[in-house]
């Protein structure tokens, strides 16, 4: 008989079992070279963005131009006139023939993408999809697609770092970390927004809260924020400087406003995939649904051209306050129909960009119309975020976002707010986000509520049963046959002790009928027919989900608990006693009881 002690102990006999060694985290030194690693990927993100960029403003002015440029033009100067509405069409034809032809995974806006990989893929995106999404979302972009470059970024980020990882012998779960870190390192390089890509990997991308994964997505951040100083305006995207009012009355307006995108939110996720389904009815192959996307994107485009393309310029002008309003309306009508549908119709770009426009023209006409005055842009800045919140659930994300976007952090605290109230209101009323929502199509659940692991603060003794029927070690192969054979309802498995109550084994049905089969002498006393099997062990102090990961591996249902000291059985816990740490938790979020009451019932105690 061999004894396999549990797997935080180090290496102990029953005679001296060693105790526990236990920490606030599992991290080890490996985060030491992931950190390293992330280096790489902060920097190759940086690249990928400056080319990703460079790329959408190259395919711009050849397709509007036709000129082989880097010079910024704005699509509304074409010279091409009414040709211009078979631009997109032409643009997002050959994006249906790439996803067709070279890989179905370019289609979409990247984030709900990278999540699946994360998820269901064991975090490996292949070559062919890091070379092919910003290919596509820059022909996309560059073809009038109302997208923004966060999504194919992110993606393609996520994408070097999944590939450096599976160059390497890793697990899916430093994969998954370096795979996020790239995310992160694109999302700063293009926005200069290394905190707000910190936290979108941990509300977004990384379902877990560990210095193993949070650590090298920190690196791989700083890494790329230095690295766009160098290659890119390392100045603030959308810089603003304003003033805050705080009063009960402009309190009071932050949360309406945060009201008010939050329903915007609903409205905008619902006309994507209204759009989507209604493709999925056309008797056509799904390669041509981007072409008749591209139609819808080239008439907005003769209605209003500014809804075109990435539209940072309308950003700046909202925050400016110099638009009119009629200019917004039209902008906000055309670009939500234009990107629902192509959104919808399976191109591939990104949504952050035009949630911050149509978030942003959703508070400017607030702000001209019903909200109380304020300096020009803040409630336009205050609708950006609160629909970028609302819309992705992350408000912690969309509140850094925005004020590392305008360099402001003044805004703080209405941002905040708006953001809070808008999340709220999607929680409340939709089962899932525009991101989620992608993936529960495929058959994908998820869930994005994290909390502590009941398992990770649960006792062994706290589960196990004390009272435990066991065998004697000195009873025969031949009885313990009979023993299961009889038409008394038994347990699967029995602890065989010696006088002493030190388990020397565990006997199941299935070793009775094994013993028949292969005609094992009736009188071989089981400490003899157990003496060569490993014996896996529990004790009363160690933590249930130690003991519940070394069940699953090993694949044993149930587990002898023995005392520290002197080895004797003092518990024995099985599959449905960890079912009660499942059950307690449970209770906790649905159990309700109240224990202070100004009232009492007579006897003073408390009702």
């Amino acid at each position: 008989m061999s004894l396999s002690f549990t797997s935080d102990t180090a290496p102990a006999t029953p005679e001296h079992p060693a105790e526990p060694r236990l920490g606030d985290f599992t991290t080890d030194r490996r985060v030491l070279r992931l950190m390293v690693l992330a280096v790489l990927v902060g920097a190759a993100g940086v690249c990928a963005a400056w080319f990703l960029l460079r790329l959408i403003t190259l395919c711009t002015n050849l397709a509007y131009y036709g000129r082989l440029s880097l010079e910024n033009l704005p699509i509304s100067g074409s010279p091409f006139g009414l040709g211009t509405v078979l631009v997109p069409v032409a643009g997002c034809l050959i994006i249906g023939l790439m996803a067709r032809y070279g890989s179905e995974k370019i289609r979409g806006h990247g984030i709900p993408e990278a999540m699946e990989a994360i998820l269901i893929g064991k975090s490996r995106i292949q070559p062919k999809v890091a070379l092919l999404k910003p290919l596509s979302s820059a022909i996309s972009i560059g073809t009038g697609g109302p997208f923004g470059a966060e999504g194919p970024i992110i993606m393609t980020g996520g994408a070097i770092g999944s590939l450096l990882a599976q160059t390497m012998h890793m697990t899916s779960a430093e994969r998954k970390t370096l795979l996020v870190a790239g995310a992160a390192a694109g999302m700063t390089a293009v926005f200069g927004t290394p905190v707000a890509a910190i936290l979108l990997a941990v509300e977004l991308l990384l379902f877990e809260w560990k210095p193993r994964s949070f650590l090298p997505v920190v690196v791989a951040a700083i890494v790329a924020a230095t690295g766009r100083t160098l290659l890119l305006d390392p100045a603030p995207l959308f810089p603003y400087s304003g003033h805050v009012h705080i009063d009960f009355v402009h309190v009071a307006c932050w949360a309406l406003m945060g009201l008010a995108a939050g329903l915007g939110s609903g409205l905008l996720t619902a006309m994507v995939y209204a759009a989507e389904d209604a493709f999925q009815k056309l008797p056509i192959h799904w390669m041509w649904w981007p072409a008749l996307g591209g139609v819808v994107i080239g008439l907005g485009g003769l209605v209003e051209p500014a809804a075109l393309g990435v539209g940072y310029d309308n950003i700046r002008h909202l925050l400016a306050g110099d638009l009119a309003l009629r200019a917004i309306l039209v902008l906000v009508v055309v670009k939500a129909v234009i990107w629902a549908v192509a959104l919808g119709s399976g191109t591939s770009g990104g949504v952050l960009a035009p949630l911050l426009i149509l978030g942003g023209a959703m508070g400017a006409l607030g702000g001209a119309t019903l909200l109380p005055h304020a300096d020009p842009g803040f409630w336009a800045l205050l609708g950006m975020a609160a629909m970028m919140g609302g819309t992705m659930r992350s408000p912690l994300t969309a509140t850094l976002f925005a004020v590392e976007l305008t360099g402001d952090p003044g805004l703080l605290l209405p941002i905040m707010a708006a953001s809070g109230m808008a999340y709220a209101v999607t929680v409340l009323l939709l089962k899932r986000s525009i991101l989620t929502e992608k993936i529960a199509r495929r058959g994908h659940h998820i869930t994005r509520e994290y909390h502590a692991d009941p398992f990770e603060f649960s006792r062994v003794f706290e589960v196990m049963t004390r009272d435990v029927q066991t065998m004697d070690a000195d009873m025969t192969v031949g009885q313990a046959v009979e023993f299961f054979t009889t038409a008394e309802r038994r347990h699967t498995s029995y602890p065989v002790v010696d006088a002493g109550r030190r388990v020397i084994g565990l006997v199941s049905r299935a070793d009775s009928l094994a013993w028949t089969v292969e005609n094992v002498p009736s009188d071989t006393p089981l400490a003899d027919a157990l003496q060569s099997r490993p014996l896996h062990v529990a004790y009363p102090d160690e933590l249930a989900g130690r003991l519940a990961d070394r069940m699953a591996a090993t694949d044993v249902g149930r587990v002898p608990v023995i005392d520290r000291q002197d080895g004797r059985l003092v518990g024995l816990v099985g599959r449905k006693d960890l079912m009660r740490v499942r059950a307690r938790r449970l209770a906790e979020e649905r159990e309700r009881a109240v224990y202070l009451s100004w009232r009492d019932r007579g006897n003073g105690a408390p009702r």
